[in-house]
């Protein structure tokens, strides 16, 4: 409940029951060897659970009955309309238990308390309930063909999928990657990230309390390095979904090609521009571009790092942004009214301080922030940071930092903007700020980006597609495109007597 203080929820975190066990076949199982990893709260570095640690015998084991039940049709074959009902009570189950999810996702992930319970919970419901809906109002199609023939065009599931997702939005990239991968028929092989598997674990218990059938949907906690490439090499895998890192998702493109070339969809990192333009609104703009790179820490991947201002108004700008700052300064996730948490570990941390360096050894001037904050807690926090006197060929402003590290750099007109925005090996998202219409919308359109803003950032819903160009990755999550990436297109031509 929103009313909710710290001190309550202090209290329901020490009460809350972990499930730490892997979901295999319907139940909760030990890793056959019995390994477990501990799972840390990054808030304040101590141990929230011993998670099941599974390996290659555990993903044989999925594998198979993941592959069994398709191919008995328990799930796939079953009429659309039954599919669509237990997606919907899915998701009502996790509506149900709302405060309980977004209170693990608080603790295992690190983040705000007002935004596991106000974002990721209700995106997650949204997204399974929305694709649930979507079943049987997919139609097949029938062809243009001679009087004769019929030509019926069919998409069916691929069979057994694999999704990796990360730990920055355990519970919203689940909910993109099982809602339309059930939805279509296949089954599910999931292996959430090694250190924020806890919400996982827990919505999958709810699947089959929602009808969904044995064996259809497994969850594996494990280490990306040993069991996800052998998810990925697995030659009884059809298809294969991942968000994360460009460097692993290359690795998983090379994986499937050395295996079956099972179908492979990425959404992975990126360097995202924010452009601003004299004539916006400027006071929502530098707002917004607060919540652009600050918003989960920065540990984003369409985190908008890159701003990029007109040169008549970037002095004024930056200052205004810096004053926004103070919005931004992390304290305890749960307590409502922290607006960012910490880094989801200690590696993390020191990766942003690392790149707090470079920037300034490159000659970029710190505006704000810089350092890390509240070791005492045990946490891993680092304040909210602004670099200006950046250019596009510095390393803070190429690479992903994935931290709350903001990158400010100057234009002189649409074309230089456009020129720096483009400048990047990736292309996940941006936006551009303008009152004039011309100005915006071709500046959007130049932009070589799968999802621009156009005065907002972060836009868009469960019914728009996302996903990336260039180095950021392939396929779409969300919308009716992302039923594309799990299903095969199947042709039947019948000639008639």
């Amino acid at each position: 409940m929103p009313d909710k203080s710290r001190q309550d929820w202090t209290s329901l975190a020490g009460e809350i029951e972990i499930e730490s066990r892997a979901f295999i076949d319907g139940a909760y199982r030990d890793a056959l060897s019995g390994a477990t990893r501990e799972t840390i709260n990054p808030a304040n570095g101590q141990k929230l659970a011993d998670v099941a640690n599974c390996g290659v015998a555990d993903a044989d084991r999925a594998v198979a009955v993941a592959r069994a039940v398709f191919e008995r049709g328990t799930w796939a074959n079953m009429a659309p309309a039954d599919r669509k009902m237990v997606l919907v009570r899915w998701a009502e189950l996790i509506a149900d238990n709302a405060d309980e999810i977004a209170l693990l996702e608080c603790l295992d992930v690190g983040k705000p308390i007002a935004d596991t319970t106000g974002v990721d919970v209700p995106s997650a419901v949204r997204t399974i309930r929305w694709s649930g809906e979507a079943i049987d109002k997919v139609y097949d199609q029938i062809s243009p063909a001679p009087a004769d023939c019929l030509a019926l065009v069919q998409r069916l599931p691929l069979g057994v999928v694999a999704a990796i997702v990360p730990w920055n939005f355990p519970l919203s990239t689940t909910a993109w990657k099982l809602a339309p991968s059930l939805a279509t028929g296949n089954s599910v092989i999931l292996k959430p990230a090694s250190n924020t598997p806890l919400s996982a674990l827990r919505i999958a218990g709810l699947a089959t309390q929602a009808g969904l059938p044995d064996g259809v949907l497994q969850v594996l906690p494990g280490p990306g390095g040993s069991l996800g490439k052998h998810l990925s090499l697995h030659e009884d895998i059809d298809g294969l979904t991942f968000t994360g890192s460009t460097e692993i998702g290359k690795q998983l493109m090379q994986y499937s090609g050395q295996s079956n070339l099972k179908r492979t969809f990425l959404e992975l990192g990126g360097k995202s521009p924010n452009i601003v333009f004299a004539d916006s609104n400027l006071e929502k703009a530098a707002m917004m571009a607060a919540v652009a790179v600050f918003y989960n820490g920065g540990q984003t991947c369409t985190a908008g790092t890159r701003l990029i201002v007109e040169n008549s108004v970037k002095a004024k700008f930056v200052e205004m942004v810096v004053e926004h700052t103070r919005n931004w300064m992390p304290g305890d996730p749960l307590d409502p009214t922290t607006s960012m948490g910490p880094m989801i570990d200690a590696a993390q941390l020191q990766t942003v301080a690392d790149y707090v360096e470079i920037g300034k050894g490159e000659g970029a001037s710190v505006m704000a922030g810089g350092n890390q904050v509240l070791a005492d807690s045990g946490g891993c926090y680092h304040e909210p940071t602004i670099f200006d006197g950046v250019n596009n060929n510095m390393r803070i402003a190429r690479e992903e930092i994935f931290g709350p590290v903001m990158s400010v750099i100057g234009f002189k007109d649409a074309e230089e903007a456009v020129a720096i925005a483009n400048d990047s090996i990736y292309g996940l998202a941006g936006a551009v700020w303008s009152n004039n219409i011309n100005t915006a919308h071709k500046v959007a359109a130049a932009v070589r980006v799968g999802t621009m803003g156009i005065n907002n950032y972060f836009g868009g819903d469960v019914t728009v597609p996302f996903g990336g160009f260039k180095q950021s990755g392939n396929g779409r999550d969300k919308s009716m495109h992302a039923f594309d990436d799990y299903t095969e297109l199947k042709t039947t031509w019948i000639e008639f007597d």
